[in-house]
């Protein structure tokens, strides 16, 4: 059964961060709040950890996971990013978006889109989800907490306990954080694309 934390929304403790983190390096799967839902987070090089989330949301091959990170120049390390990308990701970020760029060669292949070579990265405005990435020092490898045949992802730590507790190692509960999925930006050739309207406003990209 998964351990259950109890971390504060604005004030995290860094007693129980630290110990998130250690199961994470442990290869350990969480579940851990955001700026938008639930996720389910691990190490970026643990391919193990990688193959359990698939495996609790039933996912394919083709699924492409998120970096989760405090920074964009922690972020930039595995992906190109443009000048006009970087202008972009910094105005809007923290935030509930996901950026989908092409990945470099630091980025494990099994990380990448198949076809496209692209990678999703994220800065949510989440103190839990920031303090996690700070005290690992490396973004997490993440994806929604949305369950085989469900729209929307859980919201409700105790449900998940009993639910999805036999399959990952700490459920974190910081609290109610929404169910709507972030917008999602592509970036091909540097110019914006909104391809999912999310929590996110989009606004911003729309033709004038």
């Amino acid at each position: 059964m998964s351990q259950f934390f109890q971390i504060h929304p604005d004030n995290p403790q860094a007693r129980l961060v630290r110990q998130a983190v250690e199961i994470v390096c442990g290869g350990g799967v969480i579940v851990y709040p955001t700026d938008s839902s639930y996720a389910l987070g691990a190490h970026l090089g643990d391919k193990q950890a990688m193959d359990r989330i698939r495996e609790i949301r039933r996912l394919d091959e083709r699924h492409n996971f998120t970096l989760v990170g405090r920074s964009l120049s922690e972020l930039s390390v595995y992906t190109k990013m443009g000048n006009q990308a970087h202008r972009w990701i910094k105005h809007l970020t923290p935030g509930p978006y996901t950026f989908i760029l092409p990945a470099t060669k630091q980025l494990p292949k099994r990380l990448m889109h198949a076809r496209r070579k692209t990678v999703g990265i994220r800065i949510p405005d989440d103190r839990i989800a920031l303090a996690l990435c700070e005290a690992l020092g490396e973004p997490l490898l993440s994806s929604t907490l949305i369950l085989p045949g469900e729209e929307l992802p859980m919201m409700d730590t105790y449900e998940m306990r009993d639910v999805i507790g036999h399959a990952v190692d700490l459920i974190i509960d910081g609290g109610y954080c929404g169910y709507e999925p972030t917008s999602v930006i592509a970036f091909e050739e540097d110019q914006p694309q909104v391809v999912r309207v999310g929590r996110g406003d989009v606004s911003l990209f729309e033709p004038l």
